[in-house]
């Protein structure tokens, strides 16, 4: 079986966040870059699937050089070998055009995605890969399990959960639950340094979004505490001050 798993590279969530050019450029000076987590739930569910040694996993990213590092790690904790698409990811399409036309050169059984990137949040990729490769695609899968031809997710839905078997090429998007965060260990990071990691060109795609600028959350107002026995104050709090009542 051969797995992608497609990985970001994300600012830290420590990361104070700001804006240049009149707030239309992110501002990357002094930010920490790590694997997105929920990719890297991704990928840790994927490395558990090797066991027996006939998975291989690949991981690809669209990023510039400077996303290496974090490709680097993917690698360290067990990765078979990486793929960098060397462009800046300008939206989720375009991110997902161009992995999807790296697979249809190379196809995969299973393309792994995390959920969502926490920087943009938008849970797009996934559904977009299965779009662009004509395959079923699922997200915010919860458990993973394979078999030789299929596969079995399970997803949370409003009142229960959901248990679906597909088979065999198919798009997953990860949440939390799919597997625990992997630690690279030395060996792993000793080896990743000798791994290979392709570097594959863009392809030219039409762009249907753009950034026009940034805002900042607003300041948090002050806070304050009732006793949870004092239900008289909190009615008047919630009618004279913010007047929700």
């Amino acid at each position: 079986m051969k797995i992608l798993v497609c990985v970001s590279n994300v600012p830290d969530t420590t990361t104070k966040i700001t804006f240049t050019d009149n707030n239309t450029q992110f501002n990357t000076n002094g930010v920490q870059f790590i694997l997105n987590p929920y990719d890297e739930i991704a990928l840790s569910r994927a490395i558990e699937l090797t066991d027996g040694g006939k998975v291989t996993v690949t991981v690809i990213n669209v990023g510039e050089v400077s996303t290496e590092a974090t490709i680097r790690k993917a690698l360290a904790i067990g990765a078979t070998d990486a793929v960098r698409i060397n462009a800046k990811p300008h939206d989720a399409w375009y991110v997902a055009y161009q992995i999807a036309q790296y697979v249809k050169a190379n196809p995969f059984d299973l393309i792994l995605t995390g959920r969502e990137s926490i920087d943009y949040n938008g849970s797009k990729v996934a559904g977009m890969l299965g779009e662009l490769l004509d395959l079923p695609s699922v997200s915010i899968i919860k458990k993973l399990d394979v078999s030789e031809s299929s596969a079995t997710v399970e997803r949370e839905i409003e009142g229960g959960k959901e248990i679906l078997t597909i088979p065999f090429p198919f798009v997953a998007g990860a949440a939390e639950g799919v597997a625990e965060p992997k630690i690279p260990n030395m060996r792993g990071i000793m080896s990743a340094r000798t791994k290979p990691l392709i570097v594959v060109e863009p392809l030219e795609v039409k762009t249907f979004s753009e950034i026009v600028s940034y805002e900042t959350l607003s300041i948090r107002g002050q806070v304050k505490l009732v006793a949870a026995d004092d239900t008289a104050k909190l009615v008047e709090l919630l009618h004279t001050e913010a007047r929700v009542i």
